[in-house]
């Protein structure tokens, strides 16, 4: 029987908690143990071309598989490079385990920063798991260091997972019971939490039992599928939000969480009944809540609503909202053909496609007309601040789910940023269609160099029509291939 190190107790430990992959940066010491303990213990091994977008691929990965994300970080610049990823994953709750051979300061953004003992090894890396996946979920950073990673350690088979939420109080339920049957018209918020596992059933029969419109954070979009009647679209169109909060008299949201952008008068204009995790909602305070799993609460939920009289929404009038909603800014040509491009790539692909898309004056334009059926279909991050998500976050799809496609919706400057992982994506075969926004055609003549320098297929368009003829070239091709769209420039 071979001798256990203590990076074989780490890898086993991330396997046990799900973790589908490591992740590090070409260049790497491959003599590292933690890469060695990956190799011998046939945990997949991926590396990107730079620590961000290396932590960004881990984040979405255990965003994807409901696991922790693992990635290895190198000292020196390596450690600096990555700051902005595991403050992407904080802000994301994505849960991940960023693994270091010392302990740097940087890691501040982290939910802890914790440090393996060779005695304890197993202990140190379930308890990583499990605060990874605790809600609020996040990155939690592990110091391994090499001269502890290559002791002999003892395997113990110590639970890596987070230990399930108590059920809700029934006080609650029972009040929340009446809040929804005293409301003639009330108006759900899904959030990110109503994409976990067993969620979205709950929802639908919810959302049609009351029946009641809904309307989803950007990142909880597919928890009920978009083109369901009562799904109006993404919370944020301004003019539709006053509109509905003017007839509705109850706000029930859904599994929402404290970082997700819900406009101030949500929680000012009528009454809120809350359901979703504790300490999920940060200094909101509902005038009912009830905290627990959202499916648990729903579930619990469904019988004490047996009763009730069906909501009075005029269904038509409803229907004419989320038609104006997905209709775009009157005036505003660039939107209107963003929305025209990505109505296109979304009627030529297959259900089952994902969408990742970066931060931009785009984003809310694809978040409009990208139709997602399921959770987890629409990738976008609630941080600004890091440029260049949406490419990083396509291969982590990509490699979670490489029977499906992936188009990855970014701007001439956020594709820079990334552009280095353009590298990444061709030496994985990773057939993602990048769509580039742009507004002139020096733009085009960017993204057409881009490609060029990292090998990459590209077409231009500046049209509906040739934006579908590329499209169709991209999708029968292998590999990654770029389309610059100037459609509706000006």
């Amino acid at each position: 029987m071979s001798r256990s190190t203590v990076a074989d107790v780490v890898v086993d430990g991330l396997k046990r908690a799900g973790t589908p992959r490591l992740f590090g940066v070409a260049g790497l010491d491959a003599k590292l143990p933690l890469l060695e303990a990956a190799r011998a213990g046939e945990l997949p091994l991926t590396l990107a071309s730079g620590e961000t977008a290396a932590c960004i691929m881990a984040a979405v990965t255990g965003d994807l598989v409901e696991a922790p994300g693992a990635v290895v970080v190198g000292s020196g610049r390596g450690v600096t490079a990555a700051i902005a990823g595991v403050a992407q994953a904080r802000v994301d709750r994505a849960p991940m385990i960023v693994l270091t051979d010392d302990h740097p300061a940087v890691f501040a953004a982290s939910k802890a920063s914790l440090r393996v003992q060779r005695e304890s090894a197993a202990h140190w890396i379930a308890h990583a798991t499990r605060l990874a996946a605790t809600e609020p979920r996040g990155p939690v950073h592990l110091e391994v260091p090499d001269e502890i990673a290559r002791q002999s350690a003892l395997p113990l088979a110590t639970s890596c997972r987070p230990d399930r939420l108590p059920p809700p109080d029934p006080g609650a339920l029972d009040a929340a019971a009446r809040r929804l049957a005293s409301a003639s018209r009330p108006l759900l918020i899904a959030g990110l939490h109503c994409r976990s596992t067993g969620v979205p059933q709950w929802l639908r029969a919810l959302v049609e039992a009351l029946p009641a419109p809904v309307l989803v954070t950007r990142r909880a979009k597919g928890a009920l599928p978009d083109p369901h009647p009562l799904v109006l679209g993404v919370l944020g169109n301004e003019t539709v939000d006053e509109r509905l909060l003017k007839r509705a008299d109850l706000v029930v949201g859904l599994g929402l969480d404290a970082l997700e952008p819900v406009p101030a008068p949500w929680w000012s204009t009528v009454p809120v009944l809350a359901l979703g995790p504790p300490q999920a909602l940060g200094d909101r305070i509902p005038a009912v809540e009830v905290v627990g799993e959202v499916a648990v609460v729903l579930e619990e939920l469904a019988p004490r609503l047996h009763d009730r009289q069906r909501a009075d929404w005029d269904i038509a009038e409803l229907d004419r909202l989320k038609r104006e909603l997905s209709a775009g800014p009157a005036g505003d040509d660039q939107a209107l053909a963003r929305r025209g491009i990505v109505r296109i790539a979304r009627e030529a692909t297959a259900a089952g496609t994902i969408a990742a898309v970066d931060a931009g004056p785009h984003m809310i334009d694809v978040a409009v007309g990208w139709h997602a059926v399921a959770p987890r279909e629409f990738l976008v991050t609630h941080g600004l601040a890091t440029a260049g998500f949406a490419l990083p976050a396509a291969i982590a799809a990509h490699l979670v789910h490489p029977d499906r496609r992936v188009v990855c919706f970014t701007g001439v400057a956020e594709l820079t940023a990334a552009a280095p992982e353009l590298e990444t994506a061709t030496r994985l075969g990773a057939p993602i269609v990048l769509v580039v926004f742009g507004a002139t055609a020096s733009d085009s003549t960017a993204v057409t160099r881009l490609a060029e320098r990292f090998r990459t297929t590209s077409f231009a368009a500046d049209s509906e029509a040739r934006f579908a003829q590329a499209l169709g070239r991209a999708l029968s091709g292998a590999g990654p291939s770029l389309i610059s769209s100037t459609t509706g420039a000006r």
